[in-house]
């Protein structure tokens, strides 16, 4: 499996099964995707920086609600959540993935505002990948995005939605999220190639460069 962070919330996860693209964001986010080809689209949240199906070339199933789907050989689920930390359930709702890809289970935690209750950490279940929103704005901040880590307790961990020179959101940089996680900065990758057999035995950090 070969993932690669557009910028925002937007991924790119190329396996044998399909490509999906999740969370595309329009230019008025600071970045531009250059319209990625996939067979499937998911769409966390209903705003720009999240929902720019239009933004993807070919001719891909997009799924924007909770449920199961059976998608171009990959099997995905959308677990509803909130994405207002104040209003929570009185908010409107953002959704989450888990992608089953190359015998991997990936989740994508989209623009979700508030730490998973109980009853939605056993619909995401246990994954080998969190995408986790860590800059705060529209999304989870620094400290509630190391909560949700601990709480999941992924393989790997790798953080979007944060400050970098092309975001036009006011987001917090990365480093906030860093030291709640108990780490320093270091080695940057362009893209993340991984299989069942290369994933670490404990939950380690990994930072995605966006593609410019």
């Amino acid at each position: 499996m070969e993932m690669t962070w557009l910028g925002h919330a937007c991924v790119r996860i190329r396996a044998k099964e399909a490509t999906i693209v999740a969370d595309p964001c329009e230019k008025s986010s600071g970045y531009s995707l250059g319209r990625p080809t996939a067979d499937v689209v998911t769409l966390s949240f209903d705003e720009p920086a999240h929902n720019y199906a239009d933004g993807v070339a070919g001719s891909p199933r997009v799924l924007r609600g909770p449920g199961e789907y059976e998608v171009a050989g990959a099997s995905v689920v959308g677990v509803t959540t909130w994405h207002d930390r104040e209003l929570k359930e009185a908010g409107p709702r953002n959704i989450v993935f888990v992608f089953e890809l190359d015998d991997l289970l990936v989740c994508h935690l989209g623009a979700i505002g508030t730490i998973p209750t109980s009853d939605q950490l056993e619909q995401i279940g246990g994954v080998d990948i969190l995408l986790v929103p860590v800059g705060g704005g529209d999304a989870l901040e620094a400290a509630q995005a190391a909560e949700t880590v601990n709480l999941i307790e992924p393989k790997l961990v790798i953080p979007i939605h944060y400050a970098t020179d092309a975001e036009r959101m006011k987001l917090d940089p990365l480093d906030r999220f860093l030291k709640e996680m108990g780490q320093k900065a270091g080695e940057t990758h362009t893209k993340l190639t991984v299989t069942r057999s290369s994933l670490p035995e404990q939950t380690q950090l990994l930072v995605l460069e966006y593609k410019r």
